[in-house]
């Protein structure tokens, strides 16, 4: 069973199993802060387990949860809370933890459809030089969990590509393939926090170089 609609839910369909409870809903906003937000996922989340409860619940979390900057956010807060509920809460469960996904459609606010818009419509916007961020591919999910992972009981999974992009090189990518410069300013900010990948992570990435999986995300998606 599929609990969602958005980007993530949708590419479940193909692997949708009644022995199986994927949990894809919730609030998709990172910078959200209205509580009843929070509540209304908590509240889906506890009856979905509770009528779901011979399923193997496999929830959707955020890397988001390492970067020190964000440990104070309700957003971070909210995640890590869900992620101790299920685990003192759930016989049978898996929690992955993704990274910024590159998809078509879905969220307007995510890294790639923001800067795909700036650009498309010559907007200025500005870079922080110091940033990096991690990426992935919506169509990688369902595969990954078309692999062994699904027998992983009761463990959480750093899941994205594990290289860290800085950000022009992601604006680069956008650009080559829209054949339109970006408009932007630099400045010196940013920061990135460091991820440790499971091997099953790494293993799954294997033989895929940084330039080309950046390179299949903007021709995939742009």
């Amino acid at each position: 069973m599929i609990i969602g609609s958005g980007l993530i839910a949708n590419s479940l369909k193909n692997i949708d199993s009644e022995d199986h409870l994927f949990f894809a809903s919730g609030v998709s906003n990172s910078l959200e802060t209205r509580s009843s937000e929070f509540e209304r996922e908590f509240s889906l989340l506890k009856n979905s387990i509770k009528t779901n409860n011979k399923s193997k619940l496999v929830y959707f979390s955020t890397l988001s949860v390492n970067d020190q900057s964000k440990q104070d956010s309700h957003y971070v807060l909210h995640k890590l809370e869900i992620e101790d509920y299920i685990k003192n809460n759930c016989r049978n469960y898996l929690i992955l933890r993704i990274g910024n996904i590159v998809g078509k459609g879905g969220n307007p606010n995510t890294l790639f459809n923001f800067l795909k818009n700036q650009i498309t419509n010559s907007s200025e916007f500005k870079v922080h030089s110091k940033a990096r961020r991690l990426l992935l591919d919506i169509d990688d999910i369902p595969k990954f969990l078309s692999t062994d992972c699904l027998n992983i009981k009761n463990e959480t999974i750093n899941f994205a590509y594990p290289f860290y992009y800085d950000l022009k090189e992601i604006i680069g990518a956008i650009q080559d393939q829209i054949q339109k410069n970006a408009n932007y300013t630099e400045s010196d900010e940013g920061d990135f926090y460091k991820v440790n990948f499971n091997d099953i992570t790494t293993e799954f990435f294997t033989g895929i170089e940084p330039n080309e999986y950046l390179k299949i995300l903007a021709e995939k998606y742009i």
